[in-house]
C-alpha cells in the first residue's frame, strides 16, 4: 500500500530556517510520519530550506510572487502530492479548491502561539513571541502553545486539531519562550502531521464542527 505524499511549504530565511521542514523529513525514514515527503516549497532560492533540502537529497522548488491560487494550484499539481504541509509558510495561500487535491481538507499549517487569539495578519514567528509576552505582562494568559489546524483563505482561522501549551515564566523573554515552543512543534508536528495525512483526523473543509478527532484524542497538551 502507497504511503501519503506530503510537499511542505517552508518560507525559512535568506539564511536560516526549515528545521520543521527537516524534522518531517527524518520522521519520514524510520520515525513516526507514515508518509513520504516528496519536496518542498520556499520564495527564497538559496535560503536555509534549500541548503537542508540539498542536505536531504529532496527535491526543491522556488515560489516567488505573485502568489495567486492559479500558481498554487499549478505547483500542488505538478508535486503529485495528496497534502500540503505549511511549516514556516509565511504567504496568504488561495486558490483552495475542493475539487482538486490542493483544498481545505489537505493543507494545514503549525503555528506558533495560541489560536485564534494570536493569530491573523502580521502574526508570525517572533511577532507572535513579541505579542503573547506582551500579553502575559498584562496578566492576560499564562501560556504559549503550538497550534495545528486545516488551512482557509484567511490567516490563521481553520479549525484547530492541535494545541501545545507552553507555561511562561516570569523571567520569560520572547526569545526563551520561543526556543520552547519550538522544541515542542518539533516534537509533535511528525506526530500529529501523520495522524492528518493518514485521515484519522479529518474535516469536509466547510464546516469546523465537522472536526474528526480519533476516540481518546485530546486536542489540548501541556509541555
Amino acid at each position: 500500500m502507497s504511503r501519503p505524499k506530503i510537499l511542505v511549504f517552508a518560507s525559512g530565511s535568506a539564511d536560516g530556517g526549515g528545521s520543521g521542514f527537516e524534522k518531517l523529513v527524518l520522521a519520514s525514514r524510520g520515525g513516526p510520519l507514515e508518509a513520504d515527503i516528496v519536496g518542498v516549497v520556499s520564495n527564497h532560492e538559496n535560503g536555509g530550506v534549500r541548503a537542508r533540502a540539498d542536505n536531504l537529497g529532496v527535491p526543491f522548488r522556488r515560489f516567488v510572487r505573485p502568489w495567486t491560487g492559479e500558481a498554487y494550484q499549478r505547483c500542488a499539481a505538478e508535486s503529485g502530492a495528496d497534502f500540503f504541509a505549511l511549516s514556516g509558510w509565511l504567504k496568504l495561500v488561495t486558490g483552495l479548491d475542493p475539487a482538486t487535491c490542493f483544498n481545505s481538507r489537505t493543507v494545514f499549517n503549525i503555528h506558533p502561539g495560541p489560536l485564534p487569539d494570536f493569530g491573523g495578519p502580521g502574526l508570525y514567528g517572533h511577532h507572535v513571541h513579541e505579542a503573547v509576552i506582551a500579553a502575559f505582562g498584562r496578566g492576560e494568559i499564562t501560556h504559549s502553545a503550538v497550534s495545528m489546524h486545516f488551512v482557509t483563505e484567511e490567516y490563521d482561522r481553520g479549525p484547530v486539531f492541535f494545541r501545545c501549551n507552553v507555561k511562561i515564566n516570569a523571567d520569560d523573554t520572547p526569545e526563551s519562550i520561543g526556543t520552547r515552543v519550538n522544541q515542542q512543534e518539533h516534537r509533535y508536528q511528525p506526530e500529529i502531521t501523520s495522524m492528518v495525512v493518514n485521515g484519522l483526523i479529518r474535516w469536509d473543509g466547510i464546516d469546523p464542527n465537522s472536526l474528526e478527532i480519533p476516540s481518546g484524542y485530546s486536542i489540548k497538551r501541556f509541555a
